[in-house]
């Protein structure tokens, strides 16, 4: 299936305050200049708060992670769980195709869908409330057919239970999930033939439709208010302190280098120029600044291109904001490569991604590293 953008865009995105906390909470989980790891639950917070995933939203996530914008593309389009058009503002119904579904009736719920929500899948309903589409093995057979409505499965469905269920959504209420014939889980239609002795001691539902109807928010999206946001693995809450992203410059929108497309004779493109012409120095970004130097020292500048991450174009940003030798960049802390990393427009998360103080350090103490080694010996270096 191709699956593309929707043709209709909003301008911008914005985590609520909420959805930023937790996730640059998420961020935390990985080690530092792996963050990129995020980019799933990142993606799925994104679509949770907005109910679909559009271009901007992609590009925000992208950007928090230090991602070229075609990386969160290639995510967003690769995993069907991803929606990539509006849905319906009250529910999107999934309808489980799959064989055991479709023996036991999955066709008469999309007559269902077609006929109460939209002809084709993926559109939205005229007033809006409804979307549907056909989803692949949704894993409960035994209760088939069935739809996953928000968080929950609604089983053993006909037309007519189906029909049902969508009118108690459209009348605001949440339908309660679970086997919709009576039956308690997936045991037998015609009732327990062993372990009956356990039969007496169950609960009005079973633990997933009990869980489900005692929080009461089936088809409620996440907006980052159900729970206090945590961070176990740190052993406090997600309030990092680390600020938003800043929002990227209309310049440096698109991080993609077109083949053939360059700025000039340089065989640059625009937006690298633009990269290593124009660096942000955006004092209100986190960090500290580190000590910068007009120019290099009498001796001549350090060849930065020896510390594996660095290229010539960023080579000349590094410059560009006044860092010229080795020892300058040995010399940075966390808050100096926070400060760093946020102002290497176009390259940010570098200095993290590929150890850079490190490999300076060694550098500056005269001694070589792998990646130096073999730079200096075939002259080509990694960007």
């Amino acid at each position: 299936m191709l699956r593309r953008l929707h043709h209709e865009q909003p301008e911008t995105f914005a985590f609520t305050p909420a959805n930023q906390a937790w996730a640059e909470a998420q961020m935390t989980k990985f080690p530092e200049g792996r963050q990129a790891s995020a980019i799933i639950p990142l993606l799925w917070r994104a679509q949770e708060q907005e109910g679909w995933l559009s271009r901007p939203a992609i590009e925000h996530v992208s950007d928090m992670l230090g991602l070229a914008h075609i990386r969160g593309l290639e995510v967003a389009t690769f995993y069907f769980m991803f929606q990539l058009q509006p849905i319906g503002y009250v529910a999107n119904i999934q309808i489980c195709g799959t064989t055991t579904c479709m023996i036991c009736g999955a066709e008469d719920l999309v007559s269902v869908c077609k006929e109460r929500i939209a002809d084709q899948p993926h559109t939205l309903s005229p007033d809006g409330k409804f979307s549907w589409e056909e989803v692949e093995c949704l894993g409960a057979c035994a209760n088939a057919p069935m739809a996953q409505i928000g968080k929950d499965y609604y089983e053993d469905l006909t037309a007519d239970k189906l029909r049902a269920l969508l009118d108690d959504l459209e009348a605001g209420r949440v339908p309660t999930p679970g086997p919709q014939n009576g039956r308690y889980a997936a045991e037998p239609l015609k009732g327990l033939t062993s372990l009956t002795e356990y039969d007496s001691g169950k609960t009005q539902y079973n633990a997933s439709v009990q869980l489900a109807t005692d929080i009461g928010d089936t088809v409620k999206r996440i907006d980052g208010t159900e729970v206090p946001l945590l961070t176990p693995w740190q052993g406090k809450a997600a309030n990092t302190g680390r600020k938003p992203a800043a929002k990227k410059p209309a310049a440096a929108k698109s991080t993609n280098r077109a083949k053939g497309k360059a700025a000039g004779k340089t065989g640059v493109t625009k937006q690298e120029a633009a990269a290593t012409s124009a660096p942000n120095n955006d004092a209100s970004g986190p960090g500290t600044k580190p000590s910068t130097m007009d120019a290099p020292r009498a001796s001549g500048a350090d060849d930065l291109k020896l510390i594996k991450g660095v290229g010539p174009k960023l080579e000349g940003l590094l410059n560009t904001l006044g860092f010229w030798h080795w020892d300058q960049v040995a010399k940075w802390g966390a808050d100096e490569v926070a400060w760093v990393d946020h102002n290497l427009k176009g390259f940010k998360g570098r200095v993290s991604r590929d150890n850079w103080v490190e490999q300076a350090k060694r550098l500056a103490a005269g001694e070589q590293t792998e990646f130096s080694k073999r730079a200096r010996k075939d002259g080509r270096y990694e960007e």
